[in-house]
């Protein structure tokens, strides 16, 4: 199941994607991370889910990673008298904690807390921004709102507040109960929803390192303008984050997102952590067998500016062509990879490696690799760390990631160009070596005659001490010298 791109696929499951039969269909096609979406579904349905990846791992043999994603806060008003209104332009519209039925004059939000958090000025979004509101008058449960631009509003509408900070946790009650199960189940990935500040992701990471031996990583879902204004330091304080388009683009002007996805990109790309870009991105598929050229394109930018996956979400989890969705994404990212100006784009927006031996290991040896025309890097690692600076450079060669841990192996899979395998602990130089070469050639990646650049850390099995470079290349097994021999040794 050799992968022949670098960018990656996260596909959702949901009721069009559920048995094992199907998941392995979507696997086949291109799927390397599945999402398991906690606002939909009970937790039995999530763990048959994961039971049938798991049983896919075994007879694929290849690691494949689970995205558990949380729900977080959802604001929302509350019932209408008839279902629902219609409120006019430049008209009053008052929103407060009394549960009695809406009118064309009120509705119910019982959220004191968006109450607390709100200023004169300050915009309240109805219905993904279909409505406008301006607070004109508030109080600790009520707001006096102007419209600014109306339209219709039905009961349970959500309810974004883009300006301001609110004073709440993006767990909820049902998000902590989430968070447990997901981590005692096995998931490898947890996605954060609702991040307003670095506390939020540290208040995660809490309650994650709560559970002795879990080394659940933690994905940051930037849907909130706030989040922006702290995008290092989330970044800093998460192992991976998500361009979360669709409330990104509630909550922020139309004409921003892009500008925000190229920014947030780039600023993963400087830390080495991965990043996702998510949110219709072959929307029209949900219903179509073929995507329309604009969502094409957009698919294709996200590869260009360097993202580390691109998700699927309805398009896999509900839709009509979910097998179809995955395998028009493969063929888009094949074929920007395969692009002359892909690579071009790809040079001028490398940047410069930190100062650390990890790092001048890593951008040494993508250097090499350039060089010498290698077939691949294979890096061997026991937390994930030497592969994550190997994908940092983004170099020509594929990326053979090595390590005895299952766990890290299956998060790798979420990273630009790792190619995980399972392996016992390399002991010496030597076998450090040999099992280089044995998995570039049974992985297809390298034949006699081609090398291989290897990274570790010595000593073996000790996290971020990338520390070695060797260059090996294959020989004939029959070879007086064996089927591979030392090129260098740093």
């Amino acid at each position: 199941m050799k992968r022949n791109r670098n960018a990656k696929i996260i596909a959702t499951l949901g009721p069009a994607s559920s048995t094992p039969e199907e998941i392995e269909s979507l696997f086949i096609a291109g799927a390397d991370v599945f999402r398991l979406n906690f606002s939909h579904g009970t937790h039995a349905d999530h763990k048959a889910r994961l039971d049938a990846i798991r049983e896919l791992e075994k007879k694929v043999q290849r690691p494949i990673a689970v995205l558990a994603d949380l729900q977080g806060p959802k604001l929302r008003v509350g019932d209408f008298e008839i279902g629902k209104v219609r409120i006019e332009n430049g008209n009053l519209f008052r929103l407060d904690m009394d549960p009695a039925l809406g009118t064309d004059k009120r509705a119910p939000l019982l959220h004191p807390e968006v109450f607390a958090a709100l200023n004169v000025g300050s915009e309240l979004l109805i219905d993904d921004g279909k409505v406008r509101l301006r607070v004109e008058r508030h109080g600790a449960d009520f707001a006096e709102t102007r419209v600014l631009v109306g339209g219709e509003v039905s009961n349970h509408k959500g309810v974004n507040v883009p300006d301001v900070v609110l004073p709440i946790s993006p767990l909820t009650e049902k998000d902590l109960a989430d968070l447990e199960f997901a981590v005692e189940m096995g998931a490898d990935w947890i996605a954060l929803s609702f991040v307003q500040r670095p506390s939020d992701v540290a208040e995660a990471r809490r309650l994650v390192s709560a559970h002795v031996g879990s080394r659940v990583r933690i994905l940051s879902k930037l849907e909130k303008p706030s989040a922006i204004d702290h995008l290092i330091d989330i970044i800093d304080l998460s192992d991976a984050v998500m361009v979360a388009r669709g409330d990104l683009g509630v909550e922020c002007p139309s004409e921003m997102v892009p500008i925000l996805q190229k920014r947030i990109v780039r600023a993963c790309r400087l830390a080495g952590k991965p990043v996702v870009v998510a949110t219709q991105m072959l929307d029209s598929m949900v219903h179509s067998p073929t995507p329309t050229r604009a969502e094409a394109s957009d698919v294709a930018t996200a590869v260009y500016d360097g993202a580390d996956a691109v998700m699927l979400s309805a398009e896999t989890a509900s839709g009509d062509f979910p097998k179809e969705a995955v395998t028009m994404m493969d063929r888009i990212i094949g074929q920007v990879e395969k692009d002359e100006h892909y690579r071009v784009i790809t040079d001028a927006s490398r940047l410069e490696p930190e100062h650390t031996t990890r790092d001048a290991i890593s951008a040494a040896a993508r250097q090499v690799a350039h060089t010498l025309g290698a077939a691949a890097i294979v890096t061997f690692t026991s937390s994930g760390s030497t592969t994550l600076r190997a994908a940092r450079e983004r170099p020509e060669q594929p990326i053979l990631s090595v390590t005895s841990d299952v766990e890290v192996a299956r998060q790798m899979a979420l990273v630009w160009g790792a190619h995980s395998i399972m392996a016992k602990d390399v002991r010496s130089f030597t076998e450090m070596v040999q099992k280089a070469v044995h998995f570039a050639q049974s992985e297809g990646f390298a034949t006699i005659g081609d090398k291989v650049i290897i990274t570790a850390g010595v000593p073996f099995g000790f996290s971020g001490t990338t520390n070695v470079l060797r260059v090996a290349e294959i020989e004939d097994p029959n070879a007086p010298h064996g089927p591979y021999r030392h090129v260098s040794n740093e």
